[in-house]
């Protein structure tokens, strides 16, 4: 099944609507989607050089516009295998390095399989990080910083996001992201 990029797109903001913020994983992300500061490029491309040009690319939009201030590369092509995934994360957070990016911009990683290195396959936890196409969160590291410095304790987010997944459950957590597809 291919699908339109305005449909991934919509996919995609749906997921962040209902689930991120929906469910507060992510409390700096209200307002960015709110004040329509995040930039949302979907990729199609399954070829891991063309992926890596559109992040660099990505990376140089940011940098050149005063509206946007983190972007989500979605990528519909890379769906599958979630272990080669993370081998492409590898290689873009090299690349940002290798174009000065390093300290500017960070990732965070968002993938339909995604799996904590602690975790089963069928913990509810893994939903925290399981949307509904792989993508790659571009996120500028001064705004991380304001965020983290804003927030009373960042190091617990991640703690009571997989806390509340596991409390809602699996088959709650599956539908939350199956809900999000048109």
């Amino acid at each position: 099944m291919n699908k339109s990029n305005e449909t991934i797109a919509l996919e995609t903001m749906n997921w962040v609507n209902r689930v991120v913020i929906g469910l507060n994983f992510c409390p700096f992300a209200k307002p960015v989607v709110t004040q329509d500061k995040l930039h949302l490029r979907v990729v199609q491309d399954s070829d891991w050089a063309a992926i890596l040009t559109e992040v660099i690319d990505e990376c140089n939009l940011l940098d050149a516009s005063a509206n946007k201030e983190t972007s989500l590369v979605v990528l519909p092509g890379l769906e599958g295998d979630f272990l080669a995934y993370l081998d492409l994360v590898q290689l873009a957070e090299d690349l940002l390095e290798m174009h000065g990016f390093l300290g500017i911009y960070q990732l965070a990683t968002f993938h339909p399989d995604y799996v904590f290195a602690e975790a089963s396959t069928d913990d509810p936890a893994n939903y925290t990080n399981r949307s509904p196409y792989p993508m790659l969160h571009i996120i500028p590291e001064e705004q991380l910083q304001k965020a983290i410095e804003s927030y009373p304790d960042v190091a617990q987010i991640p703690k009571n996001n997989k806390k509340l997944a596991r409390l809602k459950g699996l088959a709650a957590m599956e539908t939350l992201r199956k809900n999000c597809f048109t």
